[in-house]
């Protein structure tokens, strides 16, 4: 099966991971009106796009502000321990953080994803429940809720998950693979699966040339020799 995952969660930046309620993060402004050349009409969507990125930044330094320093502090170890693969540590670290401050989603995602590399999917899916719970506005959550929805063998419940990541951010890659990889092995929807496939490389600066053979598969509709070199991404 095409499972594999890599670790990139704990690389997350640190207000995204750690604040609760952070919803993307700030209302876009209003869009401008359309211009009669491309050349206009695209400075335009450029001038849109920096505005909301000022917005986002404005929002995430507002964030960082009201999270208690000694969380952050204890946070930022989890993740050096994390990083070194002392598990272990991490662990407790993380437990003792959504112990003291439930109401926030970083904790809880990165417990969520130890618990799932260690094979224990019905927790890791209720930290991950409880990390979209306190951050809704978060892909990221959604698409580690997917894939320990796969886990559990919940497809339907992983595709929701790997939906709404997407519908949160459209240009999310890796979630819109794993909705690709889902549809294509476990929901049994080769056509969506190309759709989704397409999409993915799409948005992949250079492309990725082993999804490209998956969409040749496909389309010939000849067998994978090997499922196993499908793989979930994080």
């Amino acid at each position: 099966m095409r499972s594999a995952d890599h670790s990139r969660l704990p690389a997350l930046a640190l207000c995204a991971a750690l604040v609760a309620g952070l919803a993307g993060c700030a209302s876009a402004p209003e869009p401008v009106p359309a211009a009669p050349s491309a050349k206009e009409s695209a400075a335009a969507a450029a001038a849109v796009a920096q505005a909301q990125a000022a917005a986002k930044a404005q929002e995430r330094e507002r964030a960082m502000a009201s999270v208690p320093p000694a969380a952050r502090t204890a946070f930022e170890e989890s993740l050096r321990a994390m990083r070194a693969g002392r598990t272990a540590e991490a662990e407790r670290g993380l437990r003792a953080l959504t112990q003291a401050h439930p109401d926030l989603g970083g904790p809880h995602a990165n417990l969520g994803l130890l618990l799932r590399q260690a094979g224990k999917f019905d927790e890791a899916v209720a930290q991950l429940q409880l990390a979209v719970r306190a951050n809704p506005e978060q892909p990221v959550y959604f698409n580690q809720l997917g894939i320990a929805y796969r886990h559990q063998g919940q497809f339907a419940k992983a595709r929701e998950a790997y939906e709404r990541a997407i519908d949160l951010d459209p240009a999310y890659a890796t979630a819109t693979l794993n909705l690709g990889v889902l549809h294509d092995l476990y929901l049994g929807d080769s056509a969506r699966a190309l759709t989704l496939y397409g999409r993915y490389l799409a948005l992949v600066p250079g492309g990725d040339p082993v999804v490209g053979k998956w969409v040749a598969d496909l389309k010939n509709r000849k067998p994978v020799a090997a499922d196993a070199a499908r793989k979930e991404k994080e």
